[in-house]
């Protein structure tokens, strides 16, 4: 897993100053501080994450028809048109249902006519008196009962038509064969005969649009919003560089050895289908690129603990260092912090209110003015190391 982008800074050390000391021997001084000047300053952050490459969305091709494979017309990487047939499926039991329906079809329209016949007979001769209530009422019964046949063979005619047509599984979609599961003379079953949902034959998706599912640190996670551009590179393809959209961050975290991260989904177009399922990306999001009219190094910023620390090294009185650390000040270690001003009299803590950074630079908001000049120094600890390690050197050289 990757974090922010933060370019290495490096430390320059100046030289040993040699500090008389009464007009004896002088004793070697190592001060270890650059001098940078505030101003205009370009501020540059990426957030970097992994991601994989997925389908947006992929369809799961079954067939109606249950029995023996007799057809797979597409492998693995095919790109299928919508409406090609990409199984079949045996249509003898079908075929058979198909012309059995056709037969009870006709038998139900020769039925229907001699009811009818029958009905308009004793219809007539109800009406002269010369059968019975319940003769007339039988005639009617049978003529009823003859066109409900009729609906029936034609329902089971057009049921059986659908039957033998699903013995043709065609493409629902013009997209990609990404997996095929079944293989010719495997015995399928269908969605509705099968408790398990039938056999899944091929699964289809259409790359012309993919989607990279990448894990991004929760420290991260706030810096990054919907619609933001990201820039993609894939291992097969080192030079060239793919351009998505952020489309959603999903609000389930995941946890892996104590690392919280969160997916965030990002939508590329694919036409030349150069990404393909299961490539693995790096990502990068850019989440600041802006010119800020007034800027400090971050190794300049010190907060109360520290300062003191480095206050000795820069001949800051503690007496005066008290007196500055007496005052409390809203905003401190959050968006205010110390910085040591050079002066003609020597380094002058100051409070100032900083916004963006990059981790390298940071917006000054107030508290300094352009071109003014602020000690830039490491960490407490490696000003330590340095001290050590410059009276290693003086005593084995002298």
């Amino acid at each position: 897993m990757k974090h922010i982008n933060v370019k290495i800074i490096s430390v320059l050390l100046s030289t040993a100053i040699l500090v008389g000391c009464g007009g004896g021997d002088k004793e070697d001084e190592f001060k270890f501080y650059t001098l940078k000047e505030a101003g205009a300053q370009q501020l540059e952050l990426t957030v970097e994450a992994s991601g994989t490459v997925e389908a947006i969305s992929s369809i799961e091709i079954k067939s109606k028809a249950s029995g023996q494979v007799l057809f797979l017309g597409a492998e693995v990487g095919d790109y299928v048109e919508e409406g090609v047939v990409l199984a079949r499926i045996d249509q003898r039991t079908p075929t058979n249902t198909l012309a059995q329906a056709n037969a009870d079809l006709e038998v139900a329209k020769v039925r229907l006519s001699n009811a009818q016949n029958q009905f308009d007979r004793s219809k007539r001769l109800h009406e002269e008196g010369n059968i019975s209530d319940k003769s007339f009422e039988d005639a009617q019964e049978a003529f009823s009962s003859a066109r409900a046949q009729l609906v029936r063979a034609e329902v089971f005619l057009e049921n059986a038509r659908i039957a033998l047509d699903d013995t043709s599984v065609r493409s629902p979609i013009a997209g990609t064969v990404i997996s095929r599961l079944a293989e010719v003379g495997q015995v399928i079953t269908s969605p509705t005969s099968a408790v398990g949902g039938g056999t899944l034959l091929m699964e289809m998706a259409d790359l012309n649009k993919v989607r990279v599912r990448a894990l991004i640190d929760e420290i991260d996670i706030g810096k990054i919003s919907i619609g933001q551009e990201v820039t993609l590179k894939v291992s097969a393809y080192r030079d060239k560089r793919f351009t998505g959209v952020v489309s959603k961050i999903e609000p389930m975290s995941k946890i892996d050895q104590n690392v919280t991260t969160f997916p965030v989904l990002i939508d590329i177009e694919n036409k030349d289908n150069l990404l393909l399922i299961g490539m693995n990306t790096d990502v990068e999001i850019e989440i600041l690129n802006e010119e800020v009219d007034l800027a400090l190094p971050a190794g300049s910023l010190r907060t109360r603990k520290d300062v003191v620390s480095v206050a000795g090294l820069l001949g800051i009185k503690q007496s005066d260092l008290e007196s500055f650390l007496s005052k409390k000040v809203p905003g401190e270690n959050f968006d205010t912090f110390i910085v040591l001003k050079k002066t003609s009299k020597g380094a002058l803590p100051l409070w100032v209110k900083v916004g963006k950074t990059d981790l390298n630079h940071v917006e000054v908001k107030g508290g300094i003015t352009e071109k003014e000049i602020v000690y830039v120094l490491p960490s407490e600890g490696l000003i330590k190391y340095q001290q050590r390690f410059s009276e290693r050197v003086k005593g084995r050289f002298g």
